[in-house]
């Protein structure tokens, strides 16, 4: 296990260097990391993949740099000068800037983690990592957004579902429940999308993973269980005895097929 900075460093250092140029559309990712060294070779180990990386060391640059620029990620370190990384996640999504963010973070804490999931982070990576690691996690990023737009344009980006008192519009990615707005994040309002076109279905927390956060890491099903947790106190009236999102002992969770 490694245990501090410098065993971070030799482990990005000896992580693989992938050159994977060919047929992968090259993004634009924003790595914010105080640690200078630690942010050149992770920014390095992404431009192996193919992407463009721009680096900023603080979170006031971050926050003023990614309301400026279009990103498609942000790698972004909870611990920073100026203000932290949970601090510009929230500044973010206030803004309606729903830029795709991977949180790195030092602390091992369940309840950063949580937060961080909570203020609409997409997933999360805890130091210290390895590059396979990060750049797996990136390419799931990836791949859940190019499955999401096909997805739509499939299904219809305009479509719209009522379910009870529950009104979905997936235009405007916005929920009602009896009228009032619902305030979900990116990732609730996907997971609820996701589940109300499929009404019925049993979904085990591997599958939810693969279809709303693009991967299937194993150990990382407690995702689901955070924002189903946030999703149900926020569209049940009784998140005890739900109505919408329903579990399947043994399975997962279903939605429900009740119109």
């Amino acid at each position: 296990m490694i245990t501090n900075r410098n065993e971070l460093l030799a482990t990005l250092f000896c992580g693989a260097r992938f050159a994977i140029l060919s047929g992968i559309m090259e993004r634009k990712i924003l790595v914010v990391e105080d640690q200078r060294d630690i942010a050149d070779l992770i920014a390095m180990h992404l431009r192996d993949l193919g992407h463009q990386v721009d680096c900023v060391h603080d979170g006031g640059q971050a926050l003023e740099v990614a309301r400026d620029s279009r990103y498609d990620l942000l790698v972004l370190d909870v611990m920073l000068p100026v203000r932290d990384g949970l601090d510009v996640l929230r500044a973010l999504r206030m803004d309606r800037v729903d830029t795709p963010v991977l949180m790195l973070t030092a602390r091992s804490s369940e309840i950063d983690r949580v937060l961080g999931l909570e203020l609409g982070a997409d997933d999360y990576l805890t130091k210290p990592f390895s590059i396979p690691e990060l750049q797996a996690r990136v390419k799931a990023i990836f791949r859940r957004i190019d499955r999401q737009a096909s997805g739509e344009a499939s299904e219809g980006a305009d479509e719209r579902m009522t379910v009870g008192e529950l009104d979905i519009d997936c235009a405007s990615r916005e929920a009602r429940l009896r009228g009032r707005p619902v305030p979900l994040t990116a990732k609730e309002f996907e997971l609820l999308a996701h589940f109300a076109r499929n009404p019925g279905r049993a979904f085990t927390r591997m599958q939810l993973l693969d279809a709303v956060w693009g991967t299937s890491f194993e150990g990382y099903e407690h995702n689901v269980n955070t924002h189903i947790n946030r999703l149900r106190s926020k569209i049940e009236t009784d998140p005890a005895n739900p109505r919408y999102v329903l579990t399947v002992r043994g399975v997962g969770y279903r939605f429900t097929d009740q119109r």
